[in-house]
């Protein structure tokens, strides 16, 4: 296989295309769909694994170029891990991702149990002749108010283990290099490193 020179970002959240582009090597092109105007397609899977490959599958064959797709969200413990895989829906469904973190804080604070909660990724590269790989990143932590101004998504109300800050009180670069999405993209990078 050649190596990659231009690579298809399959995600439509500005967000996650920043940190993806942020850990992939300096010389990629990277490019959106939104740039090539390929929609989303609908989030079937019942994984954050499936969900990335049906993704990843997507825009591959609408693009005619290696993608990289992502799929990511929210386990809360006391919730039985939701918002797990419907995370974006959630936001959809409370009105934004603010109305969805004041819904979660809620319910954490009411059930007073584990405030525990993990961040999930699942990162799949596809080639256009179908061969892909997918790879999984987890970081753990605990709910709280929401916090900070930084990052997006949930990342107001999580503080990952070991920290005093939550994601979004962190300074961009700090958090790329210890979230999920990160550790997920450090595994899959060992084992596509000869195409970068």
């Amino acid at each position: 296989m050649q190596k990659i020179k231009k690579i298809l970002i399959g995600t439509h959240n500005k967000g996650k295309f920043k940190e993806i582009c942020d850990l992939l090597p300096k010389k990629l092109e990277k490019i959106s769909p939104i740039n090539l105007k390929i929609p989303s397609p609908d989030e079937t899977g019942k994984t954050f694994q499936e969900n990335s490959e049906l993704k990843a599958n997507f825009f591959c064959e609408m693009g005619k170029m290696v993608t990289l797709s992502d799929d990511s969200g929210l386990e809360v413990e006391c919730l039985d891990g939701e918002p797990g895989i419907y995370s974006s829906r959630w936001a959809k469904k409370y009105g934004s991702f603010d109305g969805a973190m004041t819904e979660i804080f809620n319910r954490v604070k009411k059930l007073k149990k584990s405030t525990a909660a993990q961040f999930v990724c699942s990162l799949t590269i596809q080639w256009p002749d179908g061969k892909k790989i997918s790879e999984i990143g987890k970081i753990k932590g605990d709910i709280c108010s929401k916090r900070g101004s930084n990052g997006f998504g949930y990342d107001p109300i999580f503080i990952p283990n070991g920290y005093p800050k939550t994601f979004a009180e962190m300074e961009y670069k700090k958090k790329l290099l210890i979230d999920h999405r990160y550790i997920a993209y450090k595994k899959l990078e060992k084992k596509i490193k000869n195409f970068l």
